[in-house]
């Protein structure tokens, strides 16, 4: 006797399915998720505080040390290394082998950038990229500019996001004693590395205030690198090119790779995921610092088994110029 199929119950959205930058709407979506008992408040109350913290870093600049300020400001790129070429080349993807040493850095640096724990942003980021603007991507750019943001952080997931990751094998990141270590202390850890480390580094290595640079190298630059890795989700989503995807919402901007370092080739990552460079071309080309970072790792014999698709991405072309051609003659005929 065939086992009896209890349809799932449907789950609407109120987000718009568009590019939306109406507050009002946004406005009705959100009072949409409260009567309907769907926000995440413990996320609300957190991503709000946090920009909060970032507004009184903004009344703090003023006060901090020239050497200071420059030190928030690296710590935007060494932080984002820890998203970049850690959590999302290195960790989710797979698309190099790092040895203990650069694990480790990039342990430490993604902790800086607290983005969640390793094991939970490669987890959705999996599940993202298997199940790109459905109901079953976290950050579904369908549901609107200000969802695939920030929005998808202050609403509890679609049921089918839960249910797709769950069929995930996510065992590598299991193994790997960096990620556990991070996970286990989670999210204290992070939170020490985000908000006080920078500043006992500050205080102590020359003079700085350590509320000074709590609020500003912590806080504010913290706040500003979340949102850099947002358009990623976003604006990356939105706007730009599709040389290698026509029919992807994936675009190729280079505006968000300045601010993602590197990350904002997405047409082309989308459609090789598995390539260490997320992108087509080198450096000289394309502004990507996380490539020269591990081109550089692998220089030194830290980083190996680098993977590309720029000879899969030949051969289609050729093949797709090949098919043209024929088609041009057969109708010329």
């Amino acid at each position: 006797m065939p086992a009896t199929v209890i349809p799932r119950p449907e789950y609407p959205v109120p987000e718009t399915r568009s590019l939306d930058f109406n507050p009002m709407n946004w406005a009705k979506a959100i009072s949409w998720h409260y009567s309907h008992g769907t926000i995440n408040w413990p996320m609300s109350i957190y991503i709000t505080g946090v920009h909060l913290m970032a507004i009184v870093g903004l009344f703090r600049l003023g006060r901090c040390m020239p050497v200071t300020l420059v030190y928030a400001f690296m710590l935007w790129p060494l932080s984002g290394l820890g998203i970049t070429a850690g959590v999302h080349r290195l960790w989710s993807h797979r698309s190099y082998k790092a040895g203990p040493t650069v694990r480790c850095f990039l342990m430490l640096m993604n902790s800086i950038a607290n983005q969640g724990s390793i094991y939970h942003w490669a987890r959705d980021h999996r599940v993202h990229h298997k199940h790109s603007e459905t109901d079953a991507d976290p950050h579904n750019a369908t549901r609107g500019f200000f969802f695939a943001h920030m929005g998808w952080l202050y609403v509890k997931k679609h049921p089918d996001v839960i249910s797709e990751g769950k069929k995930l094998d996510f065992s590598d990141l299991d193994e790997d004693g960096f990620v556990r270590f991070q996970q286990k202390y989670d999210p204290w850890f992070a939170f020490f590395m985000c908000f006080v480390f920078p500043a006992i580094v500050a205080s102590k290595a020359w003079g700085e205030g350590f509320w000074n640079a709590f609020w500003v190298a912590g806080a504010l630059r913290y706040v500003a690198v979340l949102h850099f890795t947002w358009l990623v989700n976003s604006a990356a989503h939105f706007f730009g090119d599709h040389p290698y995807d026509e029919d992807s919402w994936p675009s190729e901007n280079p505006f968000v790779s300045l601010a993602a370092i590197g990350e904002g080739w997405h047409n082309w990552h989308h459609k090789y995921p598995y390539d260490y460079a997320a992108s087509e071309f080198g450096i000289a080309s394309q502004f990507n610092p996380t490539k020269l970072f591990i081109d550089s790792c692998a220089f030194l014999g830290l980083v190996t088994d680098r993977k590309r698709a720029t000879l899969t991405w030949e051969r289609a072309k050729k093949r797709r110029e090949a098919s043209a051609a024929k088609d041009a003659g057969d109708k010329s005929d």
